[in-house]
Parts: structure tokens; sequence; C-alpha cells
């Protein structure tokens, strides 16, 4: 369970500039607040969020005012958020230590990046946090301030941990000198600008609005770090195994595959009784690689490992010329097979030319006209895999008292551009993904 953030709680990503690596988020030190309530978002904060993203990004916007769908995808995706968070919240992971000073550091740099984003803004251009000095960083690792050194080993440990849980490949990676630098100079920043803001907070010589916009982007980003923490509980709750799939293909005569085993058992029949295989393959094979021009179902110079394991098996165990004994089953159906050559190409490395004939058990979904086919079983487990997800979803928004307002406000923006992907292109069937 792993969709994309939506557009209304994505656009607010703050983003990290420690250690060269952008993540939600970064473990800091001291226990600055308590973590909000993440189960319920207001009308005026829904508005809030959506007036700052038009200012930014007008032609998201656009398309989210024209278009229902896409605010219902959108209002779905953050209620995912938010349900998440909550049920991490409930579950007690707020107060496992790493994550505990991650909050708190999400608190520390929101309010930082903010505070200068709105105190500079008149000035000119200039790096996040560029505007605080040499001297003042300086100052802030002064001997006098010996909690700060301890502070950042504290923060620097967290940041690992939470760095390598996020992105296994960082797993065995070690943090250079180099940046751990750059990682102590962005916590004094962090450190100096949100004591300034906090300070100003108190003295009450910030508007509120601007408080308000500092408490929901944090609202936001730290329910991103939690649903993503809770996101591989929830992809656990929701697996699907090789029982659930026979058990719906037996529930469900219409995916039965018996008649299309028995026509590719036929059409072997006539291969063994002497017919030209390459007619045949134009005749009845089903493998859209074969049409247009009918290509007499041959694959020429495949390198060994390209085809999936059960095809490529078979063809390897034959002998120039030879044909398969048995009709041979993958995801994508029932395949009659015929070796041509085999040998090695100029790298020494193992080809083959091969002829199929597919008898294809894939599906297409009626109500998505331009997808391609997708094998049955490939099908049966996205729909159900979909259906536990909703079903695991729908039990933490229930249990957790999800509140996102559907009637608000949208602000009426400029025409914009709206870049259309192209069509995603067909792939021939039996050919491993790369």
């Amino acid at each position: 369970m792993n969709r994309k953030i939506g557009i209304l709680a994505g656009l607010y990503c703050v983003i990290a500039v420690t250690l060269g690596v952008s993540v939600n988020g970064q473990p800091t030190v001291s226990d600055k607040r308590n973590v909000a309530a993440f189960n319920t978002i207001s009308r005026e904060e829904v508005e809030m969020l959506i007036a700052d993203v038009a200012r930014t990004n007008p032609e998201a916007i656009k398309r989210f005012a024209e278009d229902p769908k896409m605010k219902k995808v959108q209002l779905e995706d953050l209620k995912q958020l938010l349900a998440f968070a909550s049920q991490a919240q409930k579950e007690g992971l707020t107060k496992v230590p790493t994550n505990h000073q991650e909050l708190d550091n999400i608190r520390s740099e929101v309010a930082a990046l903010n505070y200068d984003r709105e105190v500079n803004k008149d000035k000119g251009p200039m790096p996040p946090l560029g505007y605080i000095t040499e001297n003042q960083v300086k100052e802030f690792w002064e001997p006098s301030n010996p909690e700060h050194e301890a502070d950042f080993q504290k923060f620097m440990d967290a940041k690992v941990t939470v760095l390598k849980e996020g992105n296994p490949q960082m797993k065995d990676r070690e943090i250079s000198e180099e940046e751990k630098t750059q990682a102590r100079d962005f916590f004094a920043k962090v450190e100096i600008y949100e004591k300034e803001y906090n300070d100003k907070v108190a003295a009450g010589r910030l508007p509120k609005a601007f408080q308000d916009k500092v408490d929901l982007q944090v609202k936001l980003q730290q329910a991103q770090f939690l649903a993503r923490i809770y996101s591989e509980k929830v992809a656990e709750k929701a697996k699907v195994t090789d029982e659930d799939i026979a058990k719906y293909l037996a529930e469900h005569p219409e995916f039965n595959t018996a008649e299309k085993k028995a026509k590719a058992n036929e059409i072997l029949k006539r291969v063994k009784a002497g017919e030209d295989f390459a007619a045949l393959a134009n005749e009845f094979s089903e493998d859209p690689g074969n049409k247009n021009p009918p290509q007499g179902g041959i694959y020429k110079d495949v390198t060994k490992g390209k085809m999936v394991a059960p095809f490529e098996q078979a063809a390897l165990a034959l002998e120039s010329g030879q044909v398969a004994p048995n009709v041979v089953e993958t995801d994508f159906g029932y395949h009659i097979i015929k070796l041509e050559k085999k040998g090695l190409d100029s790298e020494q490395k193992e080809v083959y030319d091969v002829r199929h004939i597919l008898i294809a058990t894939t599906y297409k979904e009626p109500e998505n006209h331009d997808g391609v086919d997708i094998p049955v079983k490939s099908y049966v487990r996205s729909k159900l895999e979909t259906e536990k997800e909703k079903q695991v979803l729908d039990e933490i928004i229930a249990s957790n008292n999800i509140k996102v307002p559907e009637d608000f406000t949208v602000p009426k923006v400029a025409d914009a551009k709206v870049t259309k992907k192209p069509p995603l292109r067909k792939k021939r069937p039996v050919k491993k993904s790369r």
C-alpha cells in the first residue's frame, strides 16, 4: 500500500538539506512541543493549504477545481494520510525515541525555514537559512553552550537511523566528514532561527495567520513521516497470498482456463502430426508480437534470461528443431514451443531462436479501454490487493474518526497549460520486464 501523497499534502513538503539527501524530516534532540492530533483537518486549514499551493502551482489547482474525480482522489489521499498518522500515534509509534526526535525536528525545520522566508522576503535571493551569518553559527558552538554538542550528537544518531531505515541502500553506508560538517551547519542554523521564531511568537510579534500556516505545515509533514512508517504495517495486512488467488479463481468460473488449455493441446497434436509450425502460429497464436505482419511465432537471438522462466527452461531443454512434448503454462497463457537453434553470440553469451504459439489467458478490464491485456493471476492479485487495502483503510479511517471537509472554496486561477503524458506502449507478453 504505497500510494503517492496527493497534491494537497505533497506540495507542502519542506526539502531537507542535510547529508546531501532529501528525506521527510530529520530527528532532533529535545521534546519541544507535543505532537498534534491527526484525525481532523478543518475547512479553514484546507482553504489555507489550497491558497498556498495556488501561489506555487496554479496549474495543479486549476485541474483540482475543474476535475471532480481528481478532487475526490486528492481528498481520499488526504484522508489516508491522516488515518495512517493517527493510527501510528494510537499505536505508540510517536513515543519511539527516534520517531519522537524526528517529529520534534520536523517542527523545528518547518518553523525555521518559514521564519527565514518571512523575515527575509524583501531581501535578495539566498539559499535557505543563508542570511544566518558565520559569526552567529560560531557563537552557537561556543564552549559556553556545551549542550549543543550533545544535542547534535543525538541529532546525528537519530538522523542516520531514520535515513537507513527509510532507504535500505544506505544501510551499510558511512557518513562522510563533509556530510557531518554540512549537517552540523544546518543543525545550528535551524536551532538559531527556531529560537527566534519561538521568542517572537511568545512576544506576539508574528501574525497569527503566519503561525497557523506553520502549524499546518508541521501537522502535514509530521503526518507524512508517520504515514510512511505505518504504511509498512498496512502493506503486511493487505498482502495477497497464492492461496487467496487460487481460491478466487476457483470461485469465478469466468476465469477458468480449461478450454484454452484444451485448445493449446489440440494445436500441439497438429504440430506433432507434422503440420507446419509457423503456419499454425500465424493462424492461432495470440501473441501481439506475432501480428502485423505475422512472424510465424519466431523470436530471434533471444539472450538467455530474457524470457519468463517456465518458457525459457522448456525451450533450452530442447535440441534444435525439437518441439516441447507438453504445453507450457506461464502467467500469459499456454505455449507450444519449438526451438530452432541455440548457441553463443559474439560476446559468448548464450542465445537462441525459438518459435511459439500462445493461447492467451490474459484479461482486459472492461472499463479500461486503453489498457493492455494482463495475466489473469496478476489481475486477480491486483484486484484482491485493492480490496484488502480499501478494507484496511476504511477500518482505520472509521476507528480514528477521520474528518476531511468536502465543501470548501477553491480560488480561481488563470488558464494554465496541462502537460499530457504520452500513452503507454504495449509490451510483448512473453518478455520479462527490464
